[in-house]
């Protein structure tokens, strides 16, 4: 019989192991037939002159998200900084690049140091944003199919699943959500009754979720809000597309296969599936749909589609770790000469509710 504490422990190792494997296999799967030497040659040969626009680019699209936020937290702190905001976020993708899905957590952590905020709202509000973000990605995979010259759904047989799979899930997570505030009493209390006839453990854990999607969901409130974060949901997605036509550019893709905004969209979209896969930084899972898009749908050889994965692939992971530092130094600095203390990886754990 194998005690709880065991059970934990081989859960928690299974947790961190499984996103490795599957790093692994993705990556197989993207390079096991491919000229790896030619396509790091293509790369080498990659323009410095659009790698400058790319980064701009890139970094412009997670500062709307900091933007965005702003509007999501206006109504639970109106003065929230913006530099803490692009910093958090950043912190969030970097952690990511490490450990899938903990960049979340360190982003309401350090968020709830250097504001002053709840961490457990400040982690409800996140889901929500994702809870767009995955909106904003069906309705943009749906656009893709309408913009593509051919059939997309029978040129990526996985793709209509996904997109149905999606929309139900995000019905199902709104429709819960909009119970969990409207019928809180009734439809919140009588969950955690059942859960409690089988586990009280289980009960105050599901009380703690619900608080913080409670909170997180009520934190948006205001048509001109409501308003607000769809325009700049529909402009990180515009900024996306341009950053992954920038992309076709520095590797000079342009000159060998027409290209244009809607190629840049059709890969932007469909390669974003596999940064929803939960491994570091979306390495190997991105790499192998990229790939697999690029040489499919638009003709371009294994080692080119190899090197567009490769190469922005490498500028995102390296500029979420470079800022993740960078930030947390930044602003670390600015805190001590306003007189509070530095935060770290292990010192915002011990941040108290307010």
């Amino acid at each position: 019989m194998i005690s709880d504490s065991t059970f934990h422990k081989i859960k928690k190792a299974l947790g961190y192991f499984i996103p490795f494997l599957l790093t692994f296999v993705f990556l197989y799967l993207a390079f096991h037939d491919v000229d790896l030497a030619q396509a790091v040659k293509l790369i080498g040969n990659s323009s410095v002159v659009w790698l400058l626009p790319f980064l701009f680019v890139f970094m412009l699209s997670h500062f709307i998200r900091a933007i965005r936020w702003k509007f999501i937290l206006r109504s639970v702190k109106k003065d929230t900084s913006i530099l803490n905001l692009f910093g958090t976020t950043m912190v969030g993708y970097g952690v990511n690049c490490v450990v899938p899905r903990l960049g979340e957590l360190y982003r309401a952590l350090f968020i709830g140091k250097w504001e002053g905020l709840s961490r457990s709202s400040m982690l409800g509000t996140i889901i929500v944003e994702r809870v767009i973000d995955i909106l904003a990605l069906g309705i943009s995979v749906l656009i893709s199919v309408l913009i593509y010259s051919g059939n997309l759904y029978e040129e990526i047989e996985w793709l209509r699943s996904a997109v149905i799979f999606g929309f139900a899930a995000i019905f199902l997570v709104i429709l819960f959500l909009v119970l969990l505030v409207k019928l809180k009493e009734n439809f919140y209390n009588g969950i955690l009754k059942i859960a409690g006839k089988f586990s009280k453990k289980i009960a105050e854990k599901l009380s703690y979720v619900f608080m913080m999607l409670i909170d997180g969901f009520q934190s948006l409130k205001g048509i001109t809000n409501y308003l607000v974060v769809i325009i700049l949901t529909v402009l990180i997605m515009l900024v996306y597309g341009y950053n992954s036509l920038l992309g076709f550019y520095m590797l000079g893709m342009d000159e060998i296969v027409h290209v244009n905004y809607g190629t840049a969209w059709v890969v932007m979209t469909i390669s974003a599936f596999g940064i929803v896969i939960p491994t570091p930084g979306g390495t190997g899972s991105y790499h192998f749909i990229v790939k697999s898009v690029l040489v499919g749908l638009y003709g371009f050889s294994e080692e080119f589609g190899s090197a567009y994965a490769l190469l922005t692939h490498l500028i995102s992971y390296l500029s979420f770790i470079s800022s993740t530092v960078l930030f947390v130094y930044i602003i670390n600095r600015r805190r001590v000469k306003q007189g509070f203390p530095k935060e770290n990886f292990l010192s915002v754990f011990k941040y108290r509710e307010k």
